[in-house]
């Protein structure tokens, strides 16, 4: 994080450059405290520039962490792109007889999905904010250029989870990879409780088992979606 003043960006690339140490610093202060408790002000005062001069480049708090929530969802979509696909190479280049089984493979995807995104925690902080705050106090550009950055790896990633997991289609795939971004931003909060409730957990244990652990609830929870999409495809549901 940087709190030295700029001079007067005037060349593009200029700023460009204070565009995204502006993102940085939102970046930076986020992953510390949290997304709920970066405000505008703190992020102006991390670069050195008055709030003002901040609009001038994001025209809320909300713009900033979309734009972030926007770059998670490219990097995310990455790291399960490489991951099923070494899987899948793996697989094909295998010993004959060693390949996994339907339960197998729908266990194989589930993990890869649950996994690279509990490897994520700001993203995962991102998504539990999206709908409820990020997507409020934006303008139309804001919002268009993130739900085109987000649809596109849902649909990216869609033929990907059913090339790895035959028995789901590719729409299939692509709902798959979307609600296990909508479970991680609803267990995220739920599974990082606050110093409040750590206390409360570590003096109650009975209280602490209601507590979701992120990865194994995240993992079972992709991993029965993807047996229950078929089997209501099947019934016409």
């Amino acid at each position: 994080m940087t709190g030295a003043g700029f001079v007067r960006a005037r060349r593009p690339e200029q700023k460009e450059q204070r565009r995204e140490a502006i993102l940085a610093a939102a970046r930076e202060l986020g992953a510390e405290s949290g997304v709920r408790n970066v405000t505008l002000g703190g992020v102006a005062q991390a670069v050195g520039l008055a709030k003002s001069n901040v609009v001038r480049y994001f025209g809320t708090r909300e713009e900033i962490f979309l734009e972030l929530a926007a770059a998670g969802w490219q990097e995310w979509g990455l790291a399960v792109e490489a991951r099923l696909r070494a899987e899948t190479g793996a697989e094909t280049g295998g010993e004959k007889g060693t390949e996994p089984g339907a339960e197998g493979r729908r266990t194989r995807t589930a993990a890869a999905l649950a996994e690279t995104l509990d490897e994520r925690p700001f993203f995962c902080d991102l998504l539990s904010h999206t709908a409820t705050t990020l997507e409020h106090n934006i303008s139309l550009e804001a919002a268009r250029s993130f739900k085109y950055a987000a649809h596109g790896v849902v649909l990216r990633l869609g033929p990907l989870v059913s090339a790895a997991c035959p028995e789901l289609s590719d729409s299939e795939g692509s709902e798959l990879v979307q609600a296990a971004a909508a479970l991680a931003g609803t267990l995220y909060p739920v599974a990082s409780p606050s110093p409040v409730l750590a206390e409360l957990y570590e003096a109650d244990p009975e209280l602490a088992a209601a507590c979701p652990r992120m990865l194994p609830t995240l993992r079972r929870a992709v991993s029965a979606l993807a047996v229950g999409l078929p089997a209501l495809r099947d019934s016409g549901t």
